[in-house]
C-alpha cells in the first residue's frame, strides 16, 4: 500500500493566490490553513493545513464564507435570518422544524449570484470538468477544538457538471439551517452570526474507507487509536449504515492489538453513471477482513503524524482508492477527557456498546449472545440477554433476564416496549452487541445512558423495586388528583397486573394481545395449536392471564387489542413457517382487520378468550387494530355479532387510529356502532411521515410531534367528538414526553393510556393542563 499523492499543477492553483472575486469567493486548500476558519470553515481550513504540511489530499477548493454571506446580502435576505433565529424557541420542536423550513427557503432563494457562480465554475474548471468531487459543508463553527458538528451539514459525493456543482453548494448552505444544527448551535451558546464556507474536492473512488480515532473515544485512552473501515465509501461507516470492521492499535510501535470484523452487508460505489451506488456484498464476503495489518499500520502511522501536527488527538476520515490512502478529512476529537489510561490497559467502565436508551435502570450480569428463541432454554436468570433484535416469542426468556441488549429496534419497538413492562434495563440499536460482547462477560448495562460498559459497577444481581401491591379489586389503592380527561395503562402481559392496579388509573386503555398469545402459549403458534386440536387449551391458558388483569382492574374497564399479528414476528413461533408468508414490508402487510377477515378461525379465538373472560369479569372490552376501509371493519363487525361475545350486553368495540384514513372515516365507523376510538400514535406516525418505525437509520426522521402528524390526532380527536364517540391515545409519545398530554387534552381528547412507569408525571401533566385551560378561559370570561 503507497501513500497517495495528490498534486494540482494547473496554472492559477494552488501556489497561486486568487485575485478579485476570485480571490473572494474562492480559496485553494494551498493557500489557507487552521487559522483561516473564520474564513473557509474548520473543515477546509483543516484540509488546507494538511495540504500544507503535505499530507495525501485529495485537490480541491473552497467556497468561501464570504461567498456566502455575499449571496444572502446580494438577495437582501441576511438581516431576514437573522431575526427569524433571535424569536425561536429550539425547545419547542414543531416551532424549530417550521422556523427551519422558512430559514432554508431564504438561503435557497438567494442561490449564487452572478460573480460567485463565475468564480467557482472558473475553479471548477481547472481541476477539470470530467472530474468528479465532493461537496462538503464547512461551517465556520464546525470541526473546532470545542464543536464538532459531526455529520450535522450536508455532504454530497461524486458531483458532476456546473449545475451539479451549483445546486450542491446552495444545499450546503441550506443546511447551515436545518433544525439539528439550529439546535446544536442553541445548547452550544453559538451566539455569533453563523456563516458556511463549502469544500470542492476531488473525488476519491474508493475500493475501502473508513475513519480514524487517533485516541479511544469511549475511554480516552491516548495510548490507542481505533480504526474502522468497510467497503467502498465511507458514508456506510458515518452514518452507521453496517457494521464495520474494527481495528485497535496501540500507539507503542504502532502494532495491531486487536481487530473485530464486521458484517458489510452492502457498500456505496461510483456507479456507471459515475452517481453514488448501493450495491449488496456478496454473502461470503461480507465478514472478510477490509484492512490487512500493513494497511492498517499506515494509516495509523498517519494518524500519528496528524495527531503530532496539530498536537491534539484527531477524528480522521481516510479513503483507499488507486493512489493509495488519501485523508478527507481531520477535526479535534471534542469529547475526549483529561487523558486516560496509556498502552494496553483497559478502564473499569469502558463502553463496550452503546445505541438508543429503550427503558431505565442499570443492572449488572453475565453476557449471554442468543441468536433465535430457541435457544432460550440456555439464559440463566440474571444474565444479560443480547439478542439480535426481539419479538413476542421472546418473553418467556426475557422475563428470566437481568437485562436486554439489541444490535437493532427504535424506542417503540418490541424490545424497548415489554423492557420498560419488565423494569428491564434496555438498550436497543447497538448494531454490534452481539459481536462485540462475549458469553460469560461481566457488564453493567445503563438503559439510561443507552451504554453497555465493562465489569460491575453496581452489586449483582439486578433487583428493581416494584409497585407495592395492594388489595385487588378495589379500585385505585393511591389517592391522585382527579382529572377529567381519564389515564389509562399500556399492558403487554399479566405478570405485574396487581402491581400496576394499585396505581391511581382509570383502567387499562391498551391490552396488546399479542405479546400475551406468546407468553401465555410459551411460544406456539395458535394456528399450530389449532391445527393439534387444542382449541380449548388455546382458550383456557388466555384466558387465564387476561382474567390476572381483569380482576386486578375490576370494575375499571380493560380494552383488549385483538391480536395484531406481523408476519416477520411470528414465523419464528413454533410452526409459524407453516402459517406466516414472507412479506417485505410486513409494518404495513397482512396484519390488523384485514387478516380477521381473511383468516376467521384465529380471530374466533380472540373472540371466544374475551367472551370467556367476560362471563367472570363483565369490565373487558374490545379494540380493532389497523382498520385500512369501511369494508373491512364492517366484515369484521358482522363476525362478531355473529359470534355468541356479539350478544353480551355492555360489550364496547373500539378501533385503533392507525391509518391516516381513519382521519376521513370516523363517522362511517360511528355510525356502524363503534364507541370509541384509540390513536395508535407509532403507527400513526409512520404511515404519515413514511418511516419504518423499527428502523435505526431512520430513526431521526420518526418524530410523534411533527406537525403533520399533530394535525392528523387533532383532526381524529375533533371528529370523534363531533360524532358522540370517545377518543383516546396509546402510542408512545405520553409515555416518553408527557408534556405531550397537554396537546391532546386542549384538542378534548376522552382518555389517554400510557406505560405504567409514566403514569405519574403523565396524570400531572394532565391536571396541569385541564387547570391552564379553566384559567385560560375564566381570563377569557
Amino acid at each position: 500500500m503507497t501513500t497517495g499523492t495528490h498534486d494540482l499543477s494547473t496554472p492559477g492553483t494552488p501556489g497561486t493566490p486568487g485575485t478579485g472575486d476570485g480571490g473572494r469567493f474562492v480559496a485553494w486548500f494551498d493557500q489557507v490553513g487552521r487559522g483561516d476558519v473564520d474564513r473557509v470553515g474548520g473543515k477546509g481550513a483543516n484540509l488546507g493545513e494538511m495540504t500544507g504540511a503535505g499530507f495525501p489530499v485529495p485537490a480541491g477548493f473552497v467556497v468561501t464564507a464570504e461567498a456566502y454571506l455575499h449571496a444572502l446580502d446580494e438577495a437582501g435576505v441576511r438581516d431576514a435570518l437573522q431575526e427569524r433565529v433571535r424569536s425561536l424557541d429550539v425547545d419547542d420542536s414543531a416551532a424549530l422544524a417550521r422556523a427551519a423550513d422558512d430559514l432554508r427557503s431564504l438561503v435557497r432563494s438567494a442561490g449564487l449570484p452572478d460573480r460567485v457562480r463565475q468564480a467557482v465554475l472558473d475553479a471548477y474548471g481547472r481541476i477539470g470538468r470530467a472530474e468528479l468531487v465532493a461537496v462538503r459543508s464547512s461551517a465556520t463553527a464546525e470541526d473546532t477544538a470545542s464543536t464538532s458538528f459531526a455529520g450535522m451539514n450536508e455532504t454530497f459525493t461524486n458531483v458532476s457538471g456546473d449545475d451539479d456543482l451549483v445546486r450542491r453548494i446552495v444545499d450546503c448552505w441550506a443546511s447551515l439551517w436545518s433544525p439539528r444544527v439550529v439546535a446544536y448551535r442553541a445548547t452550544q451558546a453559538l451566539a455569533d452570526e453563523p456563516a458556511i464556507a463549502v469544500v470542492v474536492q476531488r473525488m476519491v473512488d474508493s475500493r475501502t474507507s473508513g475513519v480514524m480515532f487517533t485516541a479511544d473515544p469511549a475511554s480516552g485512552d491516548r495510548g490507542r487509536m481505533v480504526i474502522e473501515a468497510a467497503f467502498g465509501l465511507g458514508e456506510v461507516v458515518v452514518g452507521g449504515q453496517v457494521e464495520p470492521d474494527t481495528y485497535v492499535v496501540a500507539k507503542d510501535g504502532p502494532r495491531v492489538v486487536q481487530a473485530h470484523i464486521g458484517t458489510k452487508a452492502h457498500k456505496i460505489v461510483r456507479g456507471p453513471d459515475g452517481r453514488d451506488q448501493q450495491l449488496p456484498v456478496p454473502p461470503d464476503e461480507q465478514a472478510r477482513r477490509v484492512l490487512d495489518d500493513e494497511t492498517i499500520l499506515e494509516i495509523a502511522r498517519l494518524g500519528i503524524a496528524i495527531e503530532g501536527h496539530y498536537g491534539t488527538p484527531q477524528d480522521v476520515e481516510f479513503a483507499i482508492g488507486d493512489d493509495g490512502v488519501s485523508i478527507v478529512q481531520s477535526r479535534p476529537i471534542t469529547t475526549l477527557g483529561d487523558g486516560g489510561p496509556t498502552g494496553d490497559l483497559q478502564p473499569a467502565g469502558t463502553v463496550l456498546a452503546s445505541g438508543l436508551a429503550a427503558a431505565p435502570g442499570t443492572a449488572v450480569g453475565p453476557v449471554r449472545v442468543l441468536r433465535s428463541p430457541s435457544e432460550g432454554a440456555s439464559l440463566v436468570a440474571g444474565e444479560v440477554l443480547v439478542a439480535p433484535m426481539t419479538n413476542p416469542d421472546w418473553v418467556p426468556t426475557m422475563r428470566r433476564a437481568a437485562a436486554l441488549v439489541t444490535d437493532g429496534g427504535g424506542v417503540t419497538c418490541h424490545a424497548a416496549i415489554i423492557g420498560r413492562e419488565l423494569h428491564l434495563p434496555t438498550v436497543v440499536a447497538t448494531r454490534s452487541a452481539t459481536t462485540v460482547l462475549r458469553d460469560g462477560e461481566m457488564v453493567t448495562v445503563d438503559g439510561t445512558a443507552g451504554e453497555v460498559r465493562e465489569g460491575a459497577e453496581v452489586a449483582p444481581p439486578n433487583i428493581v423495586p416494584a409497585t407495592p401491591a395492594a388489595p385487588t379489586g378495589a379500585g385505585p389503592a393511591a389517592a391522585a388528583e382527579t382529572t377529567a380527561t381519564l389515564l389509562y395503562v399500556n399492558l403487554a402481559i399479566a405478570e405485574h397486573a396487581e402491581e400496576v392496579a394499585a396505581l391511581p388509573v382509570d383502567g387499562v386503555g391498551l391490552l396488546r394481545a399479542e405479546f400475551m398469545i406468546t407468553d401465555a402459549l410459551a411460544g406456539e403458534h395458535p394456528k399450530h395449536l389449532l391445527a393439534t386440536g387444542r382449541r380449548a387449551e388455546f382458550v383456557d391458558r388466555m384466558a387465564a392471564s387476561v382474567l390476572r388483569i381483569t380482576r386486578a382492574f375490576a370494575p375499571r374497564p380493560v380494552v383488549y387489542r385483538a391480536v395484531d399479528f406481523r408476519t416477520n414476528e411470528f414465523r419464528g413461533l413454533t410452526g409459524g413457517d407453516e402459517f406466516e408468508p414472507v412479506e417485505g414490508n410486513p409494518m404495513i402487510g397482512y396484519r390488523g382487520c384485514y387478516r380477521y377477515i381473511r383468516d376467521p378461525e384465529v380471530f374466533a379465538l380472540d373472540l371466544d378468550v374475551i367472551a370467556r373472560v367476560r362471563d367472570e369479569t363483565p369490565n373487558l372490552h374490545l379494540m380493532i387494530p389497523f382498520v385500512r376501509t369501511r369494508w373491512e371493519l364492517e366484515a369484521c363487525l358482522e363476525a362478531i355479532d355473529a359470534h355468541p361475545l356479539g350478544r353480551q350486553r355492555g360489550l364496547h368495540r373500539w378501533v385503533m387510529a392507525e391509518v391516516p384514513s381513519v382521519v376521513y372515516r370516523i363517522p362511517e365507523y360511528a355510525a356502524m356502532g363503534i364507541d370509541g376510538v384509540s390513536i395508535g400514535s407509532n403507527d400513526l406516525t409512520q404511515l404519515v411521515l413514511g418511516v419504518d418505525r423499527d428502523s435505526e437509520i431512520c430513526a431521526e426522521l420518526f418524530d410523534e410531534s411533527d406537525d403533520a402528524v399533530l394535525d392528523a390526532i387533532r383532526r381524529i380527536i375533533e371528529a370523534s367528538r363531533a360524532a358522540g364517540i370517545t377518543s383516546s391515545l396509546c402510542g408512545q409519545a405520553p409515555s416518553n414526553r408527557p408534556e405531550f398530554a397537554e396537546l391532546l387534552v386542549r384538542h378534548g381528547i376522552t382518555s389517554i393510556s400510557v406505560n405504567p412507569d409514566a403514569a405519574e408525571p403523565a396524570r400531572r401533566a394532565i391536571a396541569r393542563a385541564e387547570r391552564r385551560l379553566l384559567l385560560e378561559r375564566a381570563r377569557g370570561a
